[in-house]
């Protein structure tokens, strides 16, 4: 358990990559209620009708599709997706001791790719822009689980 503390700088590196991937999930969540509440549209279950200190004229078109909000329900969706197998290879990887530059490189190039493939969604761009920095995190996250299997079984 010694690779998992704050003297460890690889653990570090993680530490930090982690908190910043947590904090990109819950404020995705956040954003998408604040879209909800500033259209009042785009509730998401039959539910979310009643009367309410937020919702105090509730009407069945507030179930409707609305991609302002929507939009925003997706990428929490794929934060939801594609986050977690990071924090899991993630840690997983501090255990099998890496470089710490090149722990640093794939946390950290974990974390740009999936801030560039949010700004990439956010601001309407084409599936292949998207794709190419899911495509990066993708193969950072894989690389790392591969590397574990690597140390471990070889």
């Amino acid at each position: 358990m010694d690779s998992f503390n704050l003297a460890n700088p690889v653990f570090t590196a993680y530490a930090i990559a982690a908190s910043l991937m947590v904090l990109k999930i819950m404020g995705q969540g956040w954003i998408t209620v604040y879209r909800m509440m500033k259209s009042d549209s785009g509730l998401a279950t039959p539910e979310d009708l009643q009367a309410g200190m937020i919702n105090k004229n509730p009407r069945p078109e507030q179930l409707e599709k609305n991609d302002y909000v929507d939009r925003s329900r997706r990428m929490h969706r794929n934060d939801l997706e594609n986050i977690p197998a990071f924090l899991i290879a993630g840690l997983l990887f501090v255990l099998v001791n890496p470089d710490i530059l090149w722990a640093q490189i794939l946390f950290y190039g974990f974390v740009v790719a999936r801030l560039l493939h949010s700004i990439a969604y956010a601001t309407k761009q084409s599936h292949e822009v998207r794709a190419t920095f899911y495509t990066i995190g993708s193969v950072i996250v894989i690389y790392m689980a591969i590397h574990v299997l690597i140390v471990i079984l070889f």
